[in-house]
């Protein structure tokens, strides 16, 4: 029975701790910084220099 019951709790923490991290979300979109007088452009996926 002891056997038995470890491998159960084992089993729930483990599917617990998987499922945890399956649910982690908002890691879809990396954001961009850029220097002083540059602007990111999303076309080119680059900082271009603000002219004007």
């Amino acid at each position: 029975m002891t056997i038995k019951t470890l491998l159960t709790t084992a089993a729930l923490t483990l599917a617990s701790a998987t499922a945890s991290f399956a649910a982690c979300s908002g890691h879809e979109e990396a954001s961009m910084t850029c220097a002083s007088g540059t602007e990111y452009d999303a076309e080119t996926n680059t900082c271009k220099v603000v002219s004007g």
